[in-house]
């Protein structure tokens, strides 16, 4: 192996772990707050790319009849449910939510041409189809199984991801899609050529990771989701709304999935299940965090990136088996250094 071909094997690596690493804290998140294993994770990624690819074919994308049809299921729930109560104000604000901004998106996406968009818009309107959806499974799917074990919201997760796939195959078929590049040609640095795409795959991704960090450390919403994170009881009991912390955990799982499958998708051919291979490599990365560490989830998730791309060259019919492998020695130091603790009741 000469010199240009590990630079390129690198820069392979740090931007599929870009990408990785944005679904490992994605997925650190949601379990932090809900205590749910996400499995669905990718499927946002293959929604996204996928609504994008859609919507530069002057197309109307599916996704958004299914933001609709969820946000009428959640709102007919929630309102009947405000109607017992005698909560009659809640009604117009529920209505805004749930079925006001489905349906706004909607009449947007029928009003303007999407393909003679420039491409930032594209993707502003692809994001605003698929990140609803988050919120609204978490409130069908998960809400009331809150305070159920673990496995079962995993199960729970599982049904979830076979029903998003199956749903990706009516909703965009079995042919694949690639879209246009953000910004074509390359970047000659020394021995290393640098793909522009590639740069915003990293670039944009530590922008989203900062962005994160900040979100967290300064806000307070963040500050109420970490504290849910840390205590979901003493959180409830200190005023914060553990549905409503959720609810946006989920968003901001959905948001960053959806992106990630919009910076993935000039790279690479998208089909509507291949989300579910990405987001497990981003799973691994959560779990070398132990779905608890947003920094070592973060490197872990390079990690797997960097493995993949030279797994993929010195032996590229293994390369799977050899990053999910990588799970196996993790999880046996983490059961022989950590003390087991039974689950609440």
């Amino acid at each position: 192996m000469d010199l240009q071909i590990l630079l390129l094997l690198g820069q392979d690596g740090l931007t599929n772990g870009a990408i990785y690493a944005l679904l490992a804290l994605a997925l650190v998140l949601v379990f932090a707050v809900t205590r749910v294993i996400f499995i669905p994770q990718g499927e946002f990624v293959a929604y996204g790319a996928l609504t994008l690819a859609a919507l530069q074919a002057g197309k109307v994308p599916a996704t958004i009849w299914l933001a609709v049809a969820l946000g009428a299921v959640v709102f007919v729930i929630d309102a009947a449910i405000a109607l017992r109560a005698r909560a009659w104000r809640r009604l117009p604000g529920l209505a805004a939510l749930t079925l006001g901004v489905p349906l706004a998106v909607a009449a947007l996406i029928h009003g303007l041409d999407a393909a003679t968009l420039a491409l930032p818009l594209q993707i502003l309107l692809a994001l605003a189809v698929v990140a609803p959806l988050g919120p609204l499974i978490y409130r069908l799917a998960f809400q009331p199984l809150a305070s159920a074990p673990v496995l079962v919201l995993l199960i729970v997760s599982v049904a979830t991801h076979m029903t998003l796939m199956g749903l990706g195959l009516v909703f965009f078929g079995a042919e694949g899609f690639r879209t246009p590049a953000f910004s074509d040609g390359s970047l000659e640095l020394g021995p290393a050529t640098l793909q522009y795409q590639s740069l915003w795959i990293v670039g944009v991704s530590l922008v989203l990771i900062v962005a994160l960090y900040l979100f967290f450390g300064r806000t307070l919403t963040g500050k109420a989701l970490r504290a849910t994170a840390m205590n979901r009881t003493g959180a409830r009991l200190m005023g914060i709304s553990t549905t409503l912390a959720g609810k946006l955990s989920f968003f901001v799982a959905a948001l960053m999935g959806a992106f990630s499958g919009v910076l993935v998708s000039p790279v690479t051919t998208l089909y509507y299940d291949s989300g579910f291979l990405i987001g497990l490599k981003g799973f691994v990365g959560a779990i070398i965090g132990g779905l608890i560490s947003y920094p070592v989830a973060a490197l872990g998730a390079v990690l797997v990136g960097l493995l993949e791309s030279f797994s993929s060259f010195y032996a590229s019919s293994f390369k799977e088996v050899i990053v999910f492998t990588l799970i196996i020695p993790v999880l046996l130091w983490r059961s022989l250094t950590t003390r087991h603790v039974e689950e609440e009741e």
